[in-house]
């Protein structure tokens, strides 16, 4: 049996370890933040304490009881901050970051101090490098909404968008033409090329641009 202030150390580096990773997502602003994080890392490694240490007395005792339902538990934790909306899905990686808060809060709980830090930097070492490449080269979608005063204009804002051309939508009126026309493009610094290209045909005027959140 280990001292009490031992198990606290260990609920402590649980919880501390898992705000570490909560900041990385605090600072995106995504579902679950610093807080959530940290309890998650905490009541993870408290289980694991508990789990250990907390039926000592008993004559027979299985230690991964108690630890194995976190990893169930953290099943449904997850499901509630997975979002499913006009078609995508938000969530996943906040979900994937809470899952893995909770085996570092079961190492620290275990004192498996080292394997849980290690575990710990990489998750924030992953989110950030993969959120700095994202950034840099994943398509992202961007939705126009767009007033054409006749149908050849129309059609060549669709020739000149080309291959970033995703799917548009169109309702005609009696003198113009609503259109909707959502493009996948690779860079972010995308809103003065496409003013420049609507602006260039005449007939056309651009009412709205905004990025298709996922």
């Amino acid at each position: 049996m280990i001292s009490i202030g031992e198990m606290i150390l260990r609920i402590a580096i649980g919880g501390f370890l898992g705000a570490l990773v909560g900041l990385e997502r605090h600072l995106r602003a995504k579902e679950a933040g610093i807080r959530t994080h940290f309890l998650v890392g905490l009541g993870s490694a408290l289980f694991m304490v508990i789990s250990q240490f907390g039926f000592t007395s008993a004559e027979h005792f299985d230690a991964a009881r108690v630890a194995a339902q976190v990893v169930s538990g953290m099943g449904f934790l997850g499901a509630g901050l997975i979002i499913f909306q006009k078609n995508s899905v938000r969530g996943l990686t906040t979900a994937a970051g809470i899952w893995v808060v909770s085996a570092v809060g079961l190492a620290s709980g275990a004192g498996m101090f080292q394997v849980a830090g290690a575990a710990a930097v990489m998750a924030v070492i992953c989110l950030e490098a993969m959120h700095f490449l994202l950034r840099r080269y994943e398509q992202h979608q961007i939705r126009l909404s767009i007033v054409a005063d006749s149908e050849k204009s129309l059609q060549e804002a669709l020739a000149r968008f080309g291959r970033d051309l995703d799917f548009y939508s169109m309702e005609r009126h009696e003198t113009s033409i609503d259109v909707t026309i959502v493009l996948r493009v690779t860079s972010r610094e995308y809103t003065g090329r496409i003013i420049d290209t609507v602006h260039a045909i005449p007939g056309l005027t651009l009412s709205k641009i905004e990025p298709v959140v996922d």
